[in-house]
């Protein structure tokens, strides 16, 4: 183990160090080529800061709301006939925490609300629980698609999304369904 760690840390200086010894090999002007990429990134930063800033405020006003207690509110008089005693809806042997459905939500948005979301999942229920492990596997399985779309789309400066948004969200679609039915073959 002692060796990994060792080792993981010579990794990084060690690619550095190739790439700067193979430019000076090839007589390439790796300074200049250094202060170019920097330049066109700070460019690329001043494209794409209204859309990230825009975004981010969003999500904080949709956090600030109380939308997501009121969807809670919502799912919970909507299956009052099939929810069971730990908040769980339950259709058919599949039970689904209704304290996960805000962070299926917000996981559209923002990776790190999220992530707000499932530590809170995990300081009330529990990490071991039915609810904890599924919001964590519907994180590792699904992507912060409109935060995505809107950042990488308007760094190249591409304004129709086409299919992308579609085949996005049929994918994260496949990701939640898949994170409810695994968390209830481990948990149960």
């Amino acid at each position: 183990m002692k060796l990994v760690v060792y080792a993981s840390n010579f990794i990084l200086p060690m690619i550095i160090f190739y790439v700067v010894a193979t430019g000076i090999s090839q007589k390439v002007k790796i300074y200049e080529i250094f202060l170019e990429g920097v330049e066109e990134g700070f460019h690329i930063v001043g494209r794409i800061l209204p859309t990230l800033v825009a975004l981010l405020v969003s999500v904080g006003v949709l956090r600030a709301s109380g939308i997501f207690e009121v969807l809670y509110d919502m799912a919970q008089n909507l299956f009052q006939n099939c929810i069971r005693e730990d908040g769980s809806i339950l259709l058919g042997s599949i039970a689904l925490p209704i304290i996960v459905i805000p962070v299926f939500v917000i996981r559209l948005f923002s990776s790190s609300a999220a992530s707000g979301l499932l530590l809170d999942i995990f300081k009330e229920c529990g990490a071991d629980s039915l609810a904890g492990v599924m919001a964590a596997i519907s994180l590792s399985c699904t992507e912060a698609v409109l935060y995505c779309l809107s950042i990488y789309f308007a760094s190249v400066g591409i304004t129709k999304v086409r299919w992308t948004l579609k085949g996005a969200l049929l994918a994260t679609l496949a990701g939640i369904v898949a994170s409810v039915f695994l968390a209830n073959w481990v948990y149960g």
